[in-house]
C-alpha cells in the first residue's frame, strides 16, 4: 500500500460523521461514473460482444425466460 493510500485512509477515519456521511455519497457517485465510462468503453470496443452473442443465442435457443 502506498503512502498515499495510507494518509487517505487516516484522514477518513478522522472524519466526522457528516463529512463522512458526505464523502461516502461523493465516493459513491465517482466510482459508479468511473464504472460507466469503463463498460462503455468496453462496449465500444467490442469487448462485450462475446457476452451479448452468447446471451442471444441462449435466448433464441429456448434457454432464457422473460422476467
Amino acid at each position: 500500500m502506498s503512502a498515499t493510500v495510507e494518509a487517505i485512509e487516516t484522514a477518513i477515519q478522522q472524519l466526522p460523521p457528516s463529512e463522512l456521511a458526505e464523502f461516502r455519497r461523493w465516493f459513491m457517485e465517482f466510482d459508479a461514473s468511473r464504472w460507466d465510462a469503463q463498460i462503455e468503453a468496453d462496449g465500444t470496443a467490442g469487448k462485450l460482444d462475446s457476452l451479448a452473442n452468447e446471451a442471444l443465442a441462449e435466448y433464441r435457443g429456448g434457454k432464457a425466460r422473460e422476467l
